[in-house]
């Protein structure tokens, strides 16, 4: 019979489904939960179908089967609440499962109901009183989903969300779906004098129900309900065909199935155009949309917030989720720990945007299963994001140069006054050193730890303002290291340090920063024991020594990693720590790490502050593989 048909198929695609769901877990908010439901509505389907597949003496174990629909909804409504992000708590998810489950074991034991035969249907299971109370129990679960997804749709459409709303909305609309199917069984039931035919929907509800949170999650699904769409058109429209060739004027098998054959082969195109535009709406771009997207564009000013502007609308457009990625602009320099956006595995469609010798152009990655629609509206809309991604690149750049202009002029200003202030200050200093020569030794060191301490302050501010340019050279990074080290005991070395690490570097600025920062550690190590002997404790660096570098090499730098276990930096100067005068121990004059940040830039790279436990500090400088050494 062909409800039996129907069924048998059912069962088969809402298992294959389920296996779907379990490959793409990571791609659907309690996916895992949907999978484990569409297995326990199969189970359903085998219990109504088995006395009819395999005859009546299978009655004790469909009912059985059948009895493990009250969890089966547990499950149903447990996924509602994960995937609308709904927190019931604990015990609101565990009443669901007691629920469930205490209605599907006393259905089991009981036994739910009894077999009878309908005309069309062949044999049906009817409740008994056991078996009206565990329907209860599926329905008040059924209905509490029900009522989790209407809630966050009226969610998603009161905050905005699109995304969310068109996929809650999908698996509301498959569980209207699925209740109308399931009329079909209250048809055969009743025993009403018409035929059952909403159960032949049935295999739709589960298909409704998966590709609908797909859609904008797996991107190939979308090119699986394309192919699906135009066979399913070709088909029904050979059959309409079919159906039409008594009406010629001739009789021939031959000539009925070329008659189909040639009316298919002529609508292929225009249907897979329409198939196309259902699945993947939005699929031809006209001037007014270039206009809209360069409208939409123009407000973004930093490659993030482009990149986030643009994933919108192309993923509003085509209807599935893009990610857009915008290289890192030439002047803007990498944070250590990053990696180049298109150097990532790509689990969804990505357009990225990088820089190249005639201008910014665009790529299409994981594109391989779109259409030609959705690529052509892609490709076009790069276009768009390419002229965006030079406007902020060049906007940056004007940033930048004026930036560095304002910074130069005070850096002149700031020069001229360190200069005549150095100049003025050294004779005073010299008068108070000779005038304290007869004092007690405690006031003798006192006075020469001030003295030594502005002058100091001096020489960073003179060095610090005054201009002057790199002078490169081929540099052994990890022998320069370990030279430095030396200077300074307890310090340990890692293994990334064991290999040469050449680049294009100026020895003694490297040297200077290098210095600068194994002096910050050597300070804060200072006060950290300090510290902990006037509170009668141990130092942190007990187990391990108290300064650590190490160095690693990535596709286009070496990254230097200089840690330490003293106190910390204070949250109060995380913001402006290379700015000058944000100094993290009492005694500093501010102008170290700025010194250091302004010799990182000037070698194009980046100086930033990284988590590296267990070390309480770590400084990871950044030396670029190829780029400009003229220091701004």
């Amino acid at each position: 019979m062909l409800i039996h048909a129907v069924l048998g198929f059912a069962v088969l695609e809402t298992l294959v489904l389920a296996a779907l769901l379990v490959a793409w877990a990571d791609r659907v908010a309690g996916a895992r939960l949907l999978a484990a439901f569409l297995v326990g509505l199969s189970l359903w389907m085998v219990g109504n179908e088995l006395p009819n597949w395999l005859g009546p003496q299978t009655e004790p174990v469909a009912m059985r089967l059948l009895s493990t629909a009250p969890f089966t909804s547990a499950l149903f409504f447990h996924f509602c609440t994960v995937f609308c992000r709904v927190d019931l708590g604990r015990w609101g998810v565990a009443a669901a499962y007691g629920l469930g489950g205490v209605a599907s074991v006393v259905s089991i034991i009981l036994v739910p109901g009894h077999l009878i035969e309908h005309r069309d249907i062949g044999f049906i299971a009817v409740a008994d009183p056991v078996g009206t109370v565990a329907s209860m129990a599926w329905v008040i679960l059924g209905i509490g989903g029900v009522a989790v997804l209407l809630h966050a749709l009226l969610r998603a459409r009161r905050l905005g969300d699109g995304q969310k709303f068109r996929q809650i909305a999908a698996v509301t609309a498959s569980c209207l779906w699925g209740l109308l199917c399931l009329a079909g069984y209250g048809i055969a039931v009743l025993d009403l004098p018409i035929y059952p035919f909403p159960l032949l929907g049935l295999p739709l509800y589960s298909l409704i129900l998966v590709y609908g949170i797909l859609r904008y999650g797996v991107f190939v699904a979308n090119a699986w309900a394309r192919r699906a769409l135009v066979w399913t058109l070709l088909l029904a429209l050979g059959a309409v065909v079919l159906a039409l060739t008594p009406l010629l004027p001739f009789e021939s098998r031959w000539l009925g199935g070329l008659a189909v054959a040639a009316s298919v082969m002529a609508l292929n195109g225009p249907v897979r155009r329409v198939a196309e535009r259902l699945v993947y709406p939005g699929g031809e771009v006209s001037v007014a949309d270039l206009g809209a997207w360069r409208s939409a564009l123009i407000s973004a000013e930093t490659p993030e917030a482009l990149s986030q502007q643009a994933a919108t609308l192309l993923s509003a457009r085509i209807g599935t989720q893009v990610e857009v990625h915008i290289a890192p602009l030439a002047h803007t320099p990498l944070p250590a720990t990053s990696a180049e956006p298109h150097e990532q595995p790509a689990s969804t469609p990505q357009l990225v945007c990088n820089p190249g010798e005639q201008g910014w152009h665009t790529t299409l990655q994981g594109w391989d299963a779109a259409p030609p629609g959705p690529r052509h509206v892609a490709e076009l809309f790069g276009t768009v994001v390419a002229e965006a991604a030079a406007r902020v690149d060049q906007a940056q750049q004007f940033a930048a140069r004026e930036r560095e202009r304002q910074l130069q002029a005070r850096l002149a200003e700031l020069g001229a006054l360190a200069a005549t202030v150095a100049h003025d200050i050294r004779n005073p200093l010299n008068i108070i050193s000779m005038a304290v020569a007869t004092a007690p030794g405690d006031t003798r060191r006192e006075v020469a730890d001030q003295v030594a301490r502005i002058a100091n302050l001096t020489h960073d501010l003179l060095d610090f303002a005054k201009p002057w340019k790199l002078a490169p050279r081929e540099l052994d990074m990890a022998a320069h290291v370990r030279n430095a080290a030396l200077r300074l005991p307890a310090v340990t070395l890692g293994p990334g340090l064991t290999q040469p690490l050449v680049l294009q570097a100026d020895p003694r600025r490297v040297d200077q920063a290098l210095t600068n920062l194994l002096e910050n550690a050597r300070i804060a190590m200072a006060s950290e024991v300090a510290e902990s002997a006037a509170a009668g404790g141990t130092t942190t660096h007990a187990t391990h020594s108290p300064v650590h570098i190490d160095a690693e090499t990535t596709a286009n730098a070496v990254l230097l990693h200089i840690c330490d276990a003293g106190p910390g930096v204070p949250d109060e100067i995380r913001s402006r720590l290379f700015e000058p005068f944000a100094s993290r121990s009492p005694g500093g004059t501010g102008l170290g790490l700025a010194i250091v940040a302004r010799i990182m830039a000037a070698h194009g790279g980046s100086v930033v502050l990284t988590e590296r436990p267990p070390w309480s500090t770590c400084f990871t400088l950044r030396f670029p593989l190829t780029a400009t050494q003229q220091l701004p």
